[in-house]
């Protein structure tokens, strides 16, 4: 049996897999913020209930909101800053007392929809996630790929390509830095700037329900945000040229971002073919769950 985690900013969840993918149990539970033993006790929750309901033990991987500095192992880049500095991969070798696999969420979900998702078939995968924050994962022949600094795939903490001047210096990243294509395209931003613009305090589908009933406002920002993902993923292209880009998280669900993006890319890539194609993830918010069951996949 596998057992995947998915450590994530809102929820804790757990699948237990057949090594054929088919799912045995799944159990969710929501992260307590901020609290990083409650969080290393909610996963040895979740693989003691999995293991209890279904009566088998199982091989560990767990996908964590950050990855692992490769000299210490300690938690890096985490947007849940609270695992930021801390023994995370010897925290969770000691709660469930028996070897592991632990790899960034984002790589994760790049893992599960290349194995068995809706980049199967494809050699690189590079999977965009651009919900609350903004990030992504590499896989290369299905096995989550994150380089000698553990840093691939950190595509929201580059500066937004092509900058125009009222883009800069841009808002403050919890990074520490400022203008991260992360604080122009998560969630959060989108409804951010349709109120600096003048509009309601909105929910990103509520916006999108407004432009489509022809609201100017919500249109603008829209047209605003799509440029924006397509510069962002052209220096992908330029510099990685991934055989497929899978969408996830809740920005994803935006039904026009798959008619507009290409458009959006291919005016900023340096080819001037674009055929790269744009697809959303089929397991949506279960693949980085499913993806760390799959980090023992050999």
């Amino acid at each position: 049996m596998l057992i995947g985690i998915d450590w994530g900013g809102t929820k804790i969840e757990g699948v237990a897999m057949e090594p054929d993918g088919t799912e045995l149990l799944r159990i969710r539970d929501t992260t307590p913020r901020g609290d990083y033993p409650a969080c290393l006790a909610m996963v040895r929750d979740i693989v003691e209930h999995l293991e209890a309901e279904t009566g088998s033990t199982g091989d560990v991987g767990i996908g964590i909101p950050g990855s692992l500095e490769p000299i210490s192992r300690l938690g890096k880049g985490g947007s849940s800053t609270w695992i930021n500095g801390q023994p995370v991969e010897a925290d969770l070798l000691r709660a469930l007392d028996r070897p592991l696999r632990v790899e960034n969420d984002a790589d994760c979900f790049a893992a599960s929809e290349a194995i068995d998702g809706a980049g199967a078939g494809h050699r690189v995968v590079f999977g965009v996630i651009i919900a609350s924050g903004t990030g992504a994962g590499i896989a290369i022949d299905g096995r989550p790929h994150h380089g000698p600094n553990n840093s691939a795939g950190d595509w929201g903490h580059n500066p937004l390509p092509y900058a125009h001047e009222h883009e800069l210096p841009g808002e403050p990243c919890y990074c520490g830095k400022s203008g991260c294509i992360e604080t122009w395209l998560s969630g959060y931003s989108f409804a951010r700037e349709y109120r600096t613009a003048g509009g309601d305090d909105l929910l990103p589908a509520q916006i999108m329900e407004r432009r489509r009933t022809g609201d100017g406002r919500a249109d603008a920002v829209y047209r605003a945000w799509i440029d924006r993902v397509g510069r962002g993923l052209s220096v992908v292209v330029n510099t990685l040229d991934p055989d497929v880009f899978v969408m996830g998280g809740g920005m994803s669900n935006i039904d026009e971002l798959y008619d507009d993006l290409p458009a959006a890319i291919g005016r900023y890539t340096f080819s001037p073919v674009f055929d790269t194609p744009i697809v959303r993830s089929m397991h949506g918010d279960s693949s980085g769950v499913r993806g760390a069951a799959w980090l023992w996949k050999d």
